[in-house]
């Protein structure tokens, strides 16, 4: 990444930086918004738009491949493939990064999601984080004959060879118990050097660990705010044991946020009022070592939800730290 990242990103910088999960894209009945059902393309091409204008360091973008029946009640069968969805709106923005959060990446050859993401990495100029987790749907594993079972460490070796493969080498070489490739070149290569960040999802004591040795970045998976610190103490003391000195971006999930007096029932645990209170409880955040933080705004339309990410751009975020400046494009 480009020193503009490393000024927002680094630890310790100050800033606290802000992303979103896209609305539309998924839509379980945990999260989804009532207009979210109705909503399409133009409604997701509006919301990466507002991202991009006002400050936000990345859009996310979660991946299922296919939902069980006994699943899809709750969790529904949509879920726009991250690929598509992050490569269709980085023809629409210019700055904000592209995070699939969380890719299940174990679910395929790492030749074939490296094939995929350098492409993103290239389309997009250099704005993608690729985020990975383990996945927890049975079936989807079943389906494309992957041992659920083993998934954990599946996705380790994964990782490791993603890590190659989207290195700065046409012809990457890789052996592992899994999976090994030597002699097979492929191109566009990313345009980050050199590779596009990994960052690894989940809260788990594998996953933690797995984002310590492995990840570039932490995407921690519903922890309470009193269980952070404990979580990043832990991170810590697993890279420093492993011997990596690069800094880990550590991310934090924040309660839905309402930026104003909502006159609507959004929820008890909806963080809601003056700009002031929204910032000084953000704020807690960078205080127990986050770097950046996934925020989901209440709404009852995209219109709504677009103007309340320019609530936050324009009142909130100056409140967060030292204007260093969102994240841009890395080296060309």
């Amino acid at each position: 990444m480009d020193s503009a990242d490393e000024a927002v990103w680094r630890p310790g910088a100050g800033r606290l930086a802000y992303g979103m999960q896209l609305p539309v894209q998924a839509q379980s009945t945990l999260f989804a918004e009532s207009w979210e059902p109705a909503a399409g393309p133009a409604d997701l091409v509006a919301v990466a738009r507002a991202a991009d204008h006002y400050g936000f360091a990345y859009l996310a973008c979660c991946e299922h491949i296919a939902i069980p029946r006994r699943l899809a009640e709750a969790m529904s069968t949509v879920w726009y493939d991250p690929v598509a969805t992050l490569a269709h709106l980085a023809a629409v923005t210019e700055r904000v990064r592209l995070l699939s959060h969380v890719a299940v990446v174990g679910l395929k050859h790492p030749l074939a999601t490296a094939k995929q993401y350098a492409t993103l990495d290239r389309l997009s100029g250099g704005r993608l984080i690729l985020g990975v987790g383990a996945g927890h749907v049975r079936e989807e594993f079943e389906a494309l004959g992957v041992d659920f079972a083993r998934r954990g460490a599946v996705l380790d070796e994964t990782v490791d060879a993603l890590k190659v493969a989207l290195g700065p080498e046409e012809f990457p070489v890789f052996a592992g118990e899994r999976f090994a490739f030597e002699g097979l070149g492929q191109a566009p290569r990313p345009v980050q050097t050199p590779r596009p960040p990994v960052w690894v999802g989940g809260s788990s004591p594998a996953a933690v660990r797995r984002a310590a040795v492995r990840g570039d970045g932490w995407l921690p998976q519903g922890d309470r705010r009193d269980e952070l610190p404990g979580q990043i103490a832990k991170l810590r003391r697993l890279r420093e044991a492993a011997g990596i000195e690069a800094p880990l971006v550590i991310g934090a999930l924040a309660e839905p946020l309402y930026v104003g007096e909502p006159r609507w029932a959004v929820g008890r645990r909806t963080l809601s009022g003056a700009p002031e209170r929204i910032a000084d409880s953000l704020r807690e955040y960078r205080a127990m070592g986050v770097d950046q933080v996934q925020v989901r705004f209440r709404s009852r339309s995209r219109t709504e939800l677009t103007d309340q990410m320019a609530a936050f751009g324009a009142d909130v975020a100056p409140l967060l730290g030292p204007a260093d400046g969102p994240p841009g494009p890395a080296h060309r």
